[in-house]
């Protein structure tokens, strides 16, 4: 898509996808209740989506992404788990803050950079000798507040 996405229509985008991935059919009310916001904002924003032809909706039936809002919305969708994980996993923030960041983070971080997250991810989770020692070391740092002793050893 050549012109970016408003952050409000990535959120939309994404939360018809994850809602598609768990229920049979989408409706209004799902998608406001998943953003906790008014019905009447979901639809107002619906009208947008299917002009920039990313969903269909028909007046009281259910919503769906097309194709091209279809693919939109997973690669959002795979950006916040990849961020979320970051956080999380190699991090250690807590979960829920991970998400509540992740829902900042995913709107503005560039393809280049997601890219090399990805494979960051990637590279300590398939580290054939384990958990590096180095993220081992910065645990303990996040734990203890202070250097390993095999650290500061010269």
């Amino acid at each position: 898509m050549k012109n970016k996405l408003s952050s409000s229509i990535e959120d939309y985008l994404e939360a018809i996808y994850e809602l598609e991935i768990s229920e049979e059919e989408v409706r209004v009310k799902d998608i406001a209740k998943k953003l906790d916001i008014n019905p009447a904002s979901v639809t107002e924003i619906l009208y947008k989506m299917q002009d920039l032809e990313l969903a269909e909706h028909k007046r009281y039936g259910k919503v769906s992404l097309t194709e091209k809002g279809q693919g939109i919305a997973k690669k959002i969708y795979d950006r916040h788990k990849t961020i979320v994980e970051f956080l999380s996993d190699i991090l250690g923030v807590d979960k829920k803050q991970a998400e509540e960041d992740s829902c900042k983070i995913e709107h503005s971080v560039s393809d280049k950079t997601m890219g090399k997250l990805v494979k960051f991810i990637e590279f300590i989770q398939n580290n054939p000798h384990g958990k590096p020692l180095w993220l081992k070391h910065f645990e303990y740092y996040l734990d203890q507040k202070k250097y390993p002793p095999q650290c500061l050893e010269k």
